[in-house]
């Protein structure tokens, strides 16, 4: 059935006719389309529901009873005798003392505990899935727009080049330069254009829905260091709130309630029971008998030899402990290598920006001097080329450093656990439909460099 529904539903989505969307929208969609966020949920629930079953055997338990049986009795020392009983009612047990039941349910309330940590992680990674494909979209468009721009350039060269051997200025070894390098250009706008199909692709998983639009980063969008500016107090935090903490925490109290668990096998246990019902003796000798019968009493039960199965059970359990101890050990020095190097990369990110920004203007000054140079004969076409390749590089690379500084701050947020859908909605705030970005300043540099615009 999946197999015949599954290319239908891939039609489906691929003829939805595309729209604008901008960070927010994009992530309420996620909220009720991504499976991800929505197994995690059901996973909180059913552990919900398992602390609960725990939680049921430490109560009164009431049931209806019915026995009947035949008894044969043979004496000694005078006549048998045999009779047919019948009882039936409702019967109450109370455990009195149960300490594995109580480890148990112990366990089951660390156990939900873990599975709430799980759940919160699962929301702050759509929080950060999502900004990372919808900046994977925008920067896979600029990456496209600077390709589309250097091929228009690169196209220019080739075709001045070309009337320039025409009317017998250059050697014919300039023309093929600059046909190897427009060629080339295509090629690398072709492939653009694949890599921006498929980040709209990985956006669609997580919406289920195809966008063609999407608001970009308006140009005053601060690019801030950390605060505070301190790793160590990153990693303090981290260390405190990271849910990867949590959980592997929460997992250990687990484990340690389930070897107490094993232990209590040694241990007696004790319940009140109580019935009320109907009773029907019915014997060869004695008359017949009928009537109500209440009991109270209390069961003890000691365990003396379980086959071993305790003692293996606390050592498999010991086991586990430690297992789960050092499950923790790992994911505390992961939470803080990784906070300590995204707290690095953002700032790395924020000098380079700034560096990508002034580099911007000094290739398109070197450009407009290569390009001068060229119609006086001192520039060849292969430099006027890597010219034109170089400026649009580094307007690529600066629009590639502002979605990486906004992804790692985000990852660096949630690292440290405190990463919540308000950080979605202030940088939704810094979004706009008409903002500059590549495509705009490459069609500013088309305009420059054609006179006739």
């Amino acid at each position: 059935m999946k197999k015949r529904l599954l290319p239908g539903l891939i039609t489906l989505l691929a003829a939805q006719p595309a729209f604008s969307l901008d960070l927010m929208e994009a992530y309420e969609q996620a909220l009720s389309y991504d499976s991800g966020i929505a197994s995690a949920q059901a996973q909180f629930q059913a552990q919900q529901a398992a602390s609960d079953v725990s939680k049921s055997t430490l109560l009164p338990q009431i049931g209806a009873y019915a026995e009947a049986n035949h008894t044969d009795f043979d004496a000694k020392n005078g006549p048998g005798d045999s009779y047919k009983a019948l009882n039936y009612g409702v019967q109450l047990t109370q455990p009195l003392f149960r300490a594995d039941n109580w480890f148990r349910y112990d366990s089951s309330q660390f156990q939900t505990e873990a599975a709430q940590a799980q759940y919160n992680l699962a929301q702050q990674q759509l929080i950060l899935d999502v900004a990372t494909a919808y900046f994977n979209v925008l920067r896979a468009q600029d990456t496209v727009a600077t390709a589309l721009a250097t091929e228009a350039a690169i196209q220019r060269q080739y075709e001045q080049a070309q009337e320039r051997f025409d009317v017998g200025l250059i050697a014919i070894t300039e023309v093929y330069e600059a046909r190897a390098s427009y060629d080339d250009s295509k090629s690398q706008r072709i492939a653009a254009e694949n890599q921006r199909n498929v980040a709209r692709e990985q956006l669609a998983r997580l919406t289920g829905e195809y966008a063609e639009d999407l608001e970009n980063l308006r140009e005053a969008f601060p690019l801030g260091r950390p605060d505070p500016m301190n790793p160590s107090a990153w990693e303090t935090t981290a260390l405190e709130q990271n849910w990867s903490i949590q959980a592997a925490l929460s997992q250990l109290n687990a484990n340690e309630a389930n070897l107490k668990v094993a232990k209590s096998g040694h241990m007696p246990t004790l319940d009140l029971v109580a019935s009320y019902g109907e009773a029907e003796l019915d014997g060869a000798r004695s008359t017949q008998q009928e009537g109500t019968q209440g009991v109270i009493g209390l069961e003890l039960n000691v365990p003396i030899y379980m086959g071993g199965g305790t003692q293996a059970g606390v050592r498999q359990q010991r086991s586990l402990v430690t297992v789960a101890e050092q499950d923790l050990n790992t994911v505390r020095r992961d939470v803080r290598v990784n906070t300590r190097s995204l707290f690095l990369t953002v700032n790395n990110n924020v000098e380079t920006a700034s560096a990508l920004e002034q580099t911007i203007i000094s290739r398109r000054s070197a450009l407009d001097a290569t390009r001068a140079g060229y119609d006086v004969g001192t520039r060849n076409i292969v430099e006027v080329l890597d010219a034109e390749r170089a400026y649009y590089v580094a307007l690529r690379d600066y629009a590639n450093a502002r979605y990486d500084y906004v992804i790692n701050t985000l990852q660096l947020k949630q690292v440290a656990g405190t990463l919540s859908p308000q950080d979605l909605v202030d940088l939704n705030n810094w979004l706009s439909e008409g903002a500059r970005g590549i495509e705009a300043m490459a069609d500013e540099n088309k305009t420059l460099d054609d006179p006739t615009q």
